[in-house]
């Protein structure tokens, strides 16, 4: 079965550390852009990060720069979201999409532009 699967998400206090996976089964993420969102109850989704297929350059939005960092291992499949000092307000639905767009294009794509999204994870920060 062809998907992107999204771990990792909980309940973690504000200041508070979590890692957010996205495996892919089925395909491989090598020749994929991967970026991650995140959309809270009555927002829109939002962009957050996303990493290159081949040399690695990310983008990362600058409402988490400095606190979220995309990394991705090829050899596991798998793409990694590193979120610290979390706060309140980064409480949402994570999700990860998967890609053949370039990394300074993917963002500019509507939702049913993607090629592969994750069904996504619950991220809770609160006291």
């Amino acid at each position: 079965q062809v998907q992107l699967v999204e771990s990792g998400g909980g309940l973690v206090q504000p200041g508070g550390s979590l890692r957010l996976s996205c495996a892919a089964s089925g395909f491989t993420l090598d020749d994929y852009t991967i970026g991650w969102f995140r959309q809270a109850p009555g927002k829109e989704r939002e962009g957050l990060s996303c990493i290159s297929s081949d040399d690695g350059s990310a983008y990362v939005e600058d409402s988490v720069k400095g606190r979220f960092t995309i990394s991705r291992d090829n050899a596991k499949n798998t793409v990694y979201l590193q979120m610290n000092s979390l706060k309140p307000e980064d409480t949402a639905v994570y999700y990860c999409a998967a890609d053949r767009s370039s990394w300074y294009q993917f963002f500019l794509l509507d939702r049913d532009e993607y090629e592969y999204w994750g069904q996504g994870t619950q991220v809770t920060v609160s006291s």
